[in-house]
């Protein structure tokens, strides 16, 4: 039980390697992610973290032990503007597609939807989350309403998490469960930026601290949210206003499930009806 609790904060501390090396293109600063280690917190210094990376690396898909208690995350507040312009365009986002009778932008969140940025720029994807209105170029979204996108968290390629808007407040980032889901965004693409080892375990921390926090019941690739149409938790009122999403992949979801163990969050979806 200790050693496992060892490894998970080993892998963990993976997240803190750009840290170390002092990079300085973007703001604001970026503490480690917490390791919880023998019911004490601590971090990894550069020295040590590159003499356990190598066995970190090779146990970082083994399933985690569900009786160990796991690090919650290290969340740094890096909050997009909110004018009350975008309060008005994501509240008629919201009457349009899931409740025409929503006065605010307040969810419950119960699922956690992943996603990749297709970029390798922390800074550049806050930027595009910054702007209020979508750009007239994503012609099929904005028919769907002038609201700018935006998931709740940024997780850079280090294992930085960010918060970018809170957890409760209604997020433009996957259609059918934007009601009910918290979005997450990896810095990185499945090609010329591949989703680090770092990532995963940043992924595998966030959500195991917002499951502690609200009643999540599932956890979503991007590409699987069209397996929960047709189902309760899906909730599109326009007709034909969908999209096929490729991010972030099965193999960094699998990687993520593998690191939440024994845990019913593991689970992969169902098969589309």
């Amino acid at each position: 039980m200790r050693s496992r609790a060892l490894v998970l904060g080993l892998i963990v501390a993976i997240g803190i390697v750009a840290i170390a090396c002092g990079r300085g293109d973007r703001a604001p600063d970026k503490p480690p992610i917490a390791v919880v280690v023998d019911g004490g917190a601590g971090a990894l210094d550069g020295g040590a973290l590159t003499a356990v990376t190598d066995a970190a690396a090779a146990l970082a898909l083994a399933p985690v032990d569900a009786a160990v208690d796991a690090p919650l995350a290290t969340i740094v507040d890096w909050p997009v503007p909110w004018p009350a312009e975008r309060e008005r365009l994501m509240l008629a986002y919201r009457r349009l597609h899931s409740d025409p009778a929503a006065t605010d932008l307040t969810i419950t969140p119960r699922m956690i939807v992943l996603h990749y940025t297709g970029g390798h720029s922390a800074k550049g994807t806050h930027g595009y989350f910054s702007r209020t209105r979508i750009e007239a170029e994503r012609a099929t979204l904005r028919k769907g309403g002038e609201a700018g996108v935006v998931s709740h968290f940024l997780v850079d390629r280090d294992g930085t998490i960010f918060r970018l808007i809170p957890e409760t407040r209604m997020g433009r980032h996957a259609i059918g469960v934007n009601h009910a889901a918290i979005g997450v965004e990896n810095v990185g693409d499945g090609d010329r930026y591949p989703l680090t080892d770092a990532q995963v375990a940043a992924n595998v921390a966030l959500i195991r601290d917002l499951a502690a926090r609200f009643p999540i019941e599932r956890v979503l690739g991007h590409h699987e949210v069209a397996t929960l149409r047709g189902t309760p938790a899906y909730l599109e009122l326009v007709r034909g206003y969908r999209n096929e999403k490729g991010d972030p992949g099965p193999r960094f979801m699998a990687a993520v499930r593998a690191g939440l163990g024994a845990s019913p969050l593991a689970a992969p979806p169902a098969p589309a009806p």
